[in-house]
C-alpha cells in the first residue's frame, strides 16, 4: 500500500490509524485512503478494538422509518462513519414516534457512543447513565445530558413559511400542528405564532393531529369548517400533514391554491408527488446525520464539543398563492 500511495509505511500506519492530523497533509492522507480502496484494504476491526479499547461503533436511534427523512439521516451518518472507519447500528423506535426501548441494555460495552433523535430518545435514560457519549439531533441546545447537539434552524424555516404567506396577503392562517410534544414542534409553533402576531390584523387558529395523512386531513377539515371566517392558508408541521390538508380542501370543494394555500415542512419526495406540488421548507436530512456523526467522532477524539445549527430553506411551489378576493 505504501508503494502504491508513494509514501512510507509509517505514513500509512498514521493514516489508517487515524493519527495523521497535524502530522500528515490532507493530500497525503487522501492518497493513502485511495490506495487502500484500490487494493481492497479492510481493517481488522477486532484487533483495532482490542488495541484501542473501542469498538468504533455508534448507535443511531430514530423514529420508525415511515418517511425517508430519517432514512436520509442514517445515510449521512453512515457515510461519515465509513470515512472514519466507524460502523453505525440503526435502531428505529418500534413504536414509531415516541420512546424507544433501550436496545443494548446488556451490550453497552459494544458501543462507543449514541446519536439520537429527540423524537425517539425518551427511554434512553439507561444509555445516558451508562457513561456513553450522547449526541442529540433536533433537540434543545439546553439538553444537559448531551455532549453535543445538532439542530436545524427550525424557527427560521417556520418564519420563512409564514413570511411567504403573509407577503402574499394572507391574514387568516391555520396551523395544522403535529400532536407530538418534542422540542422541534414546540419551536415551530412558537415561531409561527410570533410571525403571525407581528402583523396587524393577522390571526392564527391551531388544530393538532398525529403524523399521518388521514389525521392531517381531519385536522385540516376542522380548521376549514371552524366557526367564523375560513382561513385562507394552512401551515402544516410536515409534508405528510400537508398532503392530508390538500385532501381536506378537495373534499370540501376548495381549490389549492385558489381558495386555500397549503405549506409543508421537510421537502419529502411526497412534496412533488401531490398536485399541485407542495410549497415546503427543505430540511437537509443527510447533513443532519453527517453532522451528528462528526460531532460524536470529535467527542470520542477528546476534541471540544460544538453544538451545530444547519440552515433550512423555503421551496415555493404550486400549493401557495394570493388569498381569494
Amino acid at each position: 500500500m505504501a508503494r502504491v500511495a508513494g509514501v512510507s509505511q509509517a505514513t500509512v500506519s498514521l493514516v489508517l490509524g487515524d493519527k495523521w492530523a497535524g502530522r500528515v497533509s490532507e493530500r497525503t492522507a487522501a492518497a493513502v485512503r485511495a490506495a487502500a480502496r484500490e487494493l481492497g484494504y479492510r481493517p481488522n476491526l477486532a484487533a483495532r478494538s482490542l488495541r484501542l479499547g473501542r469498538t468504533r461503533t455508534a448507535l443511531l436511534v430514530v423514529p420508525a422509518l415511515t418517511t425517508e427523512f430519517f432514512a436520509r439521516v442514517y445515510t449521512g451518518a453512515a457515510r461519515v462513519a465509513a470515512e472514519g472507519g466507524f460502523g453505525v447500528v440503526l435502531y428505529p423506535s418500534p413504536e414509531g414516534v415516541g420512546p424507544a426501548r433501550d436496545p443494548f441494555d446488556s451490550a453497552r460495552a459494544s458501543l462507543d457512543g449514541v446519536i439520537a433523535s429527540s423524537m425517539a430518545a425518551d427511554a434512553l435514560a439507561a444509555v445516558r447513565g451508562g457513561g456513553l457519549p450522547l449526541v442529540m439531533l433536533d433537540s434543545s441546545p439546553d439538553e444537559t445530558a448531551a455532549a453535543a447537539t445538532v439542530n436545524l434552524d427550525i424557527a427560521d424555516g417556520m418564519r420563512q413559511a409564514a413570511g411567504h404567506l403573509l407577503g402574499l396577503g394572507h391574514r387568516r392562517i391555520a396551523h395544522v400542528a403535529a400532536a407530538v410534544d418534542t422540542w422541534t414542534f414546540r419551536v415551530r409553533a412558537r415561531a409561527l405564532a410570533a410571525a403571525v402576531g407581528a402583523v396587524p390584523g393577522a390571526s392564527l387558529h391551531t388544530e393538532t393531529a398525529p403524523l399521518t395523512v388521514d389525521e392531517g386531513r381531519r385536522a385540516a377539515e376542522r380548521a376549514l369548517t371552524h366557526p367564523g371566517p375560513r382561513p385562507t392558508a394552512l401551515v402544516c408541521d410536515d409534508d405528510i400533514l400537508a398532503a392530508g390538508a390538500c385532501k381536506a380542501a378537495r373534499r370540501l370543494g376548495l381549490r389549492v391554491p385558489d381558495d386555500v394555500s397549503v405549506t409543508g415542512f421537510d421537502d419529502l419526495a411526497l412534496a412533488t408527488a401531490v398536485d399541485p406540488e407542495l410549497t415546503t421548507v427543505r430540511l437537509p436530512a443527510e447533513a443532519v446525520g453527517a453532522a451528528g456523526m462528526r460531532a460524536l467522532m470529535a467527542v470520542l477524539a477528546d476534541e471540544p464539543a460544538r453544538d451545530t445549527s444547519l440552515p433550512v430553506e423555503l421551496v415555493p411551489r404550486g400549493s401557495t398563492g394570493p388569498p381569494p378576493r
